[in-house]
């Protein structure tokens, strides 16, 4: 990743992704992006996002390249699809192309967002026995893919 911000364009009208940290993601240890998402006119935290720019078998299948979250009192405003937009010029340009998303089948909120930000629904696969996320309880995982050869 170049040491340039201003390389990538990280704002969207009133949403800003300012970058907290480059250090490994705290449960899949691999290396990681880690943003805020900020209101640019308040200030404001409207919740958090970050790209994991590496590419292992457990990313395109079980836990993505992004994850974020987004403030309760800020959901349904879209912020989470766009600020994934926001990151596709800097996946593009780390080579995370395709760019995988994943969530559990039954959050409608976060397969919406998927499907807001341009992801393709590939599949529903079941997490094998033995797997960490499968110890907290998740079963299976959606998949959708973001071609980013437009972007």
């Amino acid at each position: 990743m170049s040491s340039r911000d201003s390389d990538f364009n990280f704002r969207d009208g009133d949403l800003t992704l300012c970058l907290t940290s480059l250090e490994p993601h705290p449960i899949h240890w691999v290396p990681t992006c880690h943003f805020a998402m900020v209101h640019a006119d308040s200030g404001e935290l409207l919740g958090n996002i970050n790209l994991r720019t590496s590419s292992t078998f457990d990313q395109f299948v079980y836990s993505g390249h992004i994850g974020y979250g987004v403030e309760e009192k800020h959901r349904g405003r879209r912020y989470a699809a766009r600020a994934v937009r926001l990151l596709f010029p800097l996946a593009k340009r780390l080579g995370l192309d395709p760019l995988w998303i994943t969530c559990d089948p039954e959050n409608t909120a976060s397969r919406r967002t998927c499907e807001i930000a341009g992801g393709q629904l590939v599949e529903i696969v079941d997490v094998p026995e033995g797997h960490f996320l499968r110890a907290e309880g998740v079963h299976a995982k959606c998949r959708y893919r973001f071609d980013l050869l437009s972007v």
